[in-house]
């Protein structure tokens, strides 16, 4: 029963709906797959289109299909698709001035939180008081002192 199962979920990365017709060149369904697998799906939005289930899902894998029978080339096919959907529709979006936030957002936090330890470090050091006075140390022995004797 395992084995069926993991046999069943080895081949997901295969997935066509029912409704769906592979390319009968298996290289070029092989190139289908590929491109799909750096497309988003926009419903789900964290997944490629090979393993979305949802319907936009399945119209968007049909047209990549389309666009290899039309003898597009792979990166024709991607411009395609960013052209119509935005670069949304990339799992790995293009460095450029639209998204270079997204990018560099991981440094820039990363940034932020080694100014706040180098800040935070600092305080703690001026923060540290004086040696204590002889009169302090007096005062200190004296009520340990009267704690002692109770």
């Amino acid at each position: 029963m395992i084995v069926i199962f993991w046999l069943l979920m080895g081949t997901s990365a295969f997935a066509v709906g029912v409704d769906e017709k592979r390319l009968s060149d298996p290289a070029e369904e092989a190139r289908a797959q590929e491109i799909m697998k750096q497309l988003r799906c926009l419903v789900c939005q964290n997944q490629s289109i090979v393993d979305s289930d949802a319907g936009l899902a399945k119209d968007i894998r049909i047209i990549v299909r389309e666009r290899i029978l039309a003898g597009d080339t792979d990166q024709q096919v991607l411009t395609f698709m960013t052209e119509r959907y935005g670069d949304w529709v990339l799992l790995k979006p293009p460095f450029d001035g639209a998204t270079i936030i997204l990018w560099l957002s991981p440094l820039l936090l990363l940034g932020v939180g080694f100014i706040i330890i180098i800040r935070n470090q600092r305080n703690r050091k001026m923060a540290t008081s004086a040696p204590l006075s002889d009169e302090e140390q007096k005062r200190i022995a004296q009520l340990l002192n009267e704690n002692g004797d109770n």
